[in-house]
C-alpha cells in the first residue's frame, strides 16, 4: 500500500483570550506561518478577535468549545449543575466527566452549552473549518458524542484528532474511540498532533525537530501564540507565548515547511479531498442575523 501523502495544518488555539493572543495570531498569519485559528467564542475577547478574522477572510477559523477552566455562555441559572459560584467550569475534569456520563441532567445542561457556543460562531458569520475542544475535552465520550449531535447542524465538517505520537499507553483507546466514531460520523480529521506534550513551549526549535522527522499523513501542529505579559490564566503561568509567536514568525520554520513539499494550510485546505459536503439545513446556512434570532427564540423557549 502507498504511503499516505503528508499535509499539514498549522493552527492557534485560544483566539479571543486575551487581545495579546489575538494580535499575535494577525501577525502570525500575515507575516507567519500561521493558518488556521480555534476560536473561544465566549472569551474576554472574542469580540476583537472576530473582527479581526474578519478582516483576514483567509485565515480559517475553528470553534474552540470551553467546557473546562473557562467561562460558559448559557446563564448560570440555566447550567447551574456545571458551574462554580463565579459561573465558571471547573478545572476537575475527571469528576466532572464522571458526572457527563452518569447524570441525565448535567448531561441536558452540557447538551444546551455546546449549543450555545455553536450557535455564536453561527452569528458570526465566519465559516467554520474545525471544531476542538479545550484541554482536549472531546476525548471523553459523552462530549464527543454531544458535539457530533449537535455540529452537525451547523455544519461542523472536520475534528481534531488529538493523538500526538508520544501519548501515553493509557490513553491511546480513548483516542482510537474517538477516530472511529469520528470515521462513523463523516467528520474529517488530522491523522496526529503536535503540541500537546510541549503545550506553551512550541519555540522555533521544538518547531524544526517536529518537521525534521513529521510521519507520512496529515498532522496539525497548534500552539499558542501571544505578546509577552502576565500570564494569561493560572494554568498558562510557564507558557512561553511570546516565543511561540516567534517560532511562527522564524524563517527557519517557514523554510522547513516549505522543503515538506507539502499542502499547508486550515482544515478546510489540507482535508478537502476527505471532507463530505454537509446536507443544506436552515442552521448551517444562518446568517448572524438568523443565527441570533434562532438564540433568542431558544432562550425565551427555555425560560
Amino acid at each position: 500500500m502507498a504511503a499516505k501523502p503528508r499535509g499539514l495544518i498549522v493552527t492557534a488555539d485560544d483566539f479571543g483570550l486575551h487581545p495579546r493572543v489575538n494580535f499575535a495570531v494577525e501577525r502570525a498569519y500575515r507575516n507567519g506561518v500561521l493558518r488556521a485559528a480555534s476560536l473561544m467564542v465566549g472569551a474576554p475577547a472574542a469580540r476583537d478577535a472576530i473582527a479581526r478574522a474578519r478582516a483576514l477572510p483567509q485565515l480559517r477559523v475553528g470553534l474552540h468549545l470551553v467546557l473546562a477552566d473557562g467561562v460558559a455562555l448559557t446563564p448560570r441559572e440555566e447550567i447551574a449543575a456545571l458551574l462554580d459560584e463565579d459561573g465558571r467550569f471547573g478545572s476537575n475534569m475527571v469528576r466532572d466527566g464522571v458526572r457527563f456520563f452518569f447524570l441525565p441532567h448535567v448531561r441536558r445542561q452540557l447538551a444546551r452549552e455546546i449549543r450555545a457556543q455553536f450557535e455564536a460562531f453561527a452569528a458570526t458569520g465566519l465559516t467554520l473549518d474545525h471544531v476542538n475542544t479545550h484541554k482536549h475535552f472531546h476525548l471523553h465520550p459523552t462530549v464527543l458524542g454531544l458535539i457530533l449531535e449537535i455540529g452537525r447542524e451547523y455544519g461542523m465538517k472536520a475534528m481534531r484528532l488529538p493523538f500526538e505520537a508520544n501519548a501515553p499507553l493509557w490513553l491511546r483507546p480513548w483516542i482510537a474511540h474517538v477516530k472511529t466514531r469520528l470515521q462513523r460520523a463523516g467528520i474529517a480529521h488530522n491523522d496526529y498532533v503536535v503540541g500537546i506534550a510541549a503545550s506553551g513551549r512550541m519555540d522555533e526549535a521544538a518547531w524544526l525537530a517536529a518537521l525534521a522527522d513529521l510521519p507520512h499523513g496529515v498532522g496539525e501542529i497548534y500552539c499558542h501564540p501571544a505578546l509577552a505579559g502576565d500570564a494569561l490564566s493560572a494554568g498558562m503561568r510557564d507558557y512561553r507565548h511570546a516565543d511561540e509567536l516567534q517560532a511562527l514568525l522564524s524563517p527557519r520554520v517557514a523554510a522547513a515547511i516549505r522543503s515538506l513539499g507539502a499542502p499547508v494550510g486550515g482544515f478546510a485546505d489540507v482535508l478537502a479531498p476527505h471532507i463530505t459536503p454537509a446536507a443544506s439545513s436552515s442552521t448551517a446556512s444562518a446568517t448572524p442575523a438568523t443565527a441570533t434570532a434562532r438564540a433568542a427564540t431558544a432562550r425565551s423557549a427555555r425560560k
